[in-house]
């Protein structure tokens, strides 16, 4: 049975205001959304975001294709390295096009939670089950 990953488990912080941190959360969530073990998708996070330093929106999108397939390989998500490392870009691409790289500004932008779910899950590769584990911890720290 897959343990369920919770963001203090990532030392993810969750706070009102902390864009940081609501980033690096959503970034754990989409990696544990597919289907893969969850501590395969914690580790491939702390690899990402921790070990490499690619822990926001715009650092994550400097990072080359090959870059982050080496990544997610390193922490053995190998089943989707390819289009993870396609959908991780194009997530932080959009999110600092869009929303200036702040999750607090797609908050802002959506009028309630359904809203804002539905923002999310029109990211390519964010679908019910990435927004669920989102939201599970991130509802308290939003103003929705």
């Amino acid at each position: 049975m897959n343990k369920t990953i919770s963001a203090e488990d990532l030392n993810i912080q969750l706070k009102h205001n902390d864009d940081a941190a609501l980033f690096k959360w959503l970034l754990a969530s989409f990696l544990m959304g597919k289907r893969i073990q969850a501590e395969i998708a914690a580790e491939a996070y702390r690899v990402i975001a921790d070990k490499h330093g690619r822990d926001t929106p715009r650092k994550l999108a400097a990072c080359s294709h090959l870059e982050l397939v080496a990544m997610l390989g390193e922490a053995h998500y190998v089943r989707y390295d390819e289009t993870t490392a396609v959908r991780l870009h194009a997530l932080a691409r959009r999110l600092n096009d869009e929303y200036a790289g702040k999750v607090s500004h797609m908050v802002e932008a959506s009028a309630d939670r359904q809203a804002f779910e539905k923002r999310l899950a029109e990211f390519d590769g964010i679908g019910p089950k990435t927004v669920e584990i989102f939201m599970r911890e991130a509802s308290a720290v939003i103003s929705l």
